[in-house]
């Protein structure tokens, strides 16, 4: 997927460095995302669940909190209250961008970081949070820390192990920790949430959704995960929780931006990848790619996907609709179109073009459905397919016209 990187100033004035993926065409809505307690944006699930997201059409901006990965700032100083001081910088920042509420998304206790973030933000900046694999209490974390903490308490730092790697943390990173009540936080949160866990999460049970989602008000939402584990390391798992979150998300996310097309006609808009390309027609949306053997993203149909489609659709359509006016039994068709560059020496139809002209084909193979058709009607139906509107648009006197010239 397209991504931009991004720099982050926070108000202690350290730089947080940070990843925004973007869909390949159109922005219908921003997402920030929290990754996981001494993890870093380059995570799995961080990277995963961000690129899923912005698959669905979701501008997601993931960061390493203060101290970790590429950001400024001491880790062992920050804590808790650090993060949510992180995610609120990051959340103005995304909330400029794209002038509008956005979605918080947040991993462990990048999840309990975003409701508190949420409760700080309030309605006018956050559509709705989702969380996974969150712990419903901050403290939770020293669990996973080895070292003397009481010691750090007396002696105001010392050195510590987290997931095997070493840190020095100080008094004022246990205090941050320790003093966060999330639960009253997240009772006073007013915006959807939704709560995605493992019943076998084995790092943070499952007792702890249940009390975050006791805690918050409706409209809320559970997803259970089955049987991933808390890192999210299947790609699986992490491509299901993003795509559940996004389709969760459509309902409270505001459209960034709306585009009509003309009447008629369409309109096309260059997106965010390589070749990713908006196309709008007066009612529909999608967006057209190369495959990445071309260097794009493989996010929809080709230019000759369309091509092809255009005289395929139209096809069957007209097919579909003479057999119905005859009321024939037409139980549907198939319709398999393919384009051909090449020029053929051996074809009937290239001498019309001229020696050494390049010809290009379309050739379209059709298959009538219904055991009752008789012969002479399966013969008048494939007649009239070559006179569907595409196929004599294209066979006929066509002119492209580009800003009006001949």
């Amino acid at each position: 997927m397209p991504a931009e990187k991004l720099s982050i100033t926070t108000r202690a004035g350290h730089e947080l460095s940070g990843t925004l993926e973007l869909p390949t065409g159109l922005v219908r809505g921003a997402a920030l995302f929290a990754h996981c307690f001494t993890c870093t944006m380059q995570s799995r699930g961080a990277v995963a669940v961000t690129r899923a997201l912005a698959r669905e059409g979701i501008a997601t901006l993931r960061f390493d909190f203060t101290g970790l990965g590429g950001s400024e700032g001491e880790f062992g100083r920050a804590g808790f209250a650090s993060d949510v001081e992180d995610l609120i910088a990051a959340a103005d920042a995304l909330c400029d961008r794209f002038a509008g509420k956005i979605l918080l998304v947040g991993h462990s206790l990048g999840g309990a970081a975003v409701l508190a973030a949420g409760y700080r933000l309030g309605r006018d900046k956050v559509a709705a949070i989702a969380t996974i694999g969150a712990p419903s209490d901050v403290p939770h974390v020293l669990h996973n820390i080895k070292g003397d903490l009481a010691a750090i308490e007396r002696e105001g730092e010392g050195d510590v192990t987290i997931g095997g790697r070493a840190f020095r943390l100080s008094k004022t990173f246990l205090d941050n920790t320790q003093g966060t009540d999330l639960l009253a936080q997240v009772e006073q949160l007013r915006v959807p949430i939704m709560v995605a866990h493992a019943p076998t999460d084995a790092i943070v049970g499952i007792e702890h959704a249940g009390n975050l989602f006791a805690a918050a008000k409706h409209p809320k939402s559970f997803i259970s995960l089955a049987d991933a584990d808390h890192l999210l390391t299947d790609g699986d798992d992490a491509q299901f929780t993003a795509g559940i979150i996004a389709q969760w998300a459509q309902r409270y996310l505001p459209q960034a931006e709306t585009v009509s097309a003309p009447k008629g006609g369409v309109l096309v808009r260059t997106g965010h990848g390589k070749f990713g390309t908006e196309v709008h027609t007066a009612s529909h949306s999608f967006v057209a790619d190369e495959p990445t053997s071309y260097g794009g993203d493989d996010t929809g149909p080709t230019p000759y996907d369309l091509l092809n489609a255009a005289l395929g659709t139209c096809t069957a359509m007209t097919m579909k609709m003479y057999a119905d006016r005859k009321n024939w039994p037409l139980e549907g068709s198939s319709v398999q179109v393919t384009h051909e560059r090449n020029h053929h020496e051996d074809c009937d139809h290239c001498e019309e073009e001229g020696e050494g002209a390049q010809v290009q084909a379309l050739n379209v193979e059709i298959a009538l459905h219904g055991d009752e058709l008789s012969d002479d009607q399966r013969a008048r139906i494939l007649e009239i397919a070559h006179k569907c509107p595409v196929h004599r648009t294209l066979k006929g006197n066509l002119h492209i016209h580009v800003n009006g010239s001949d």
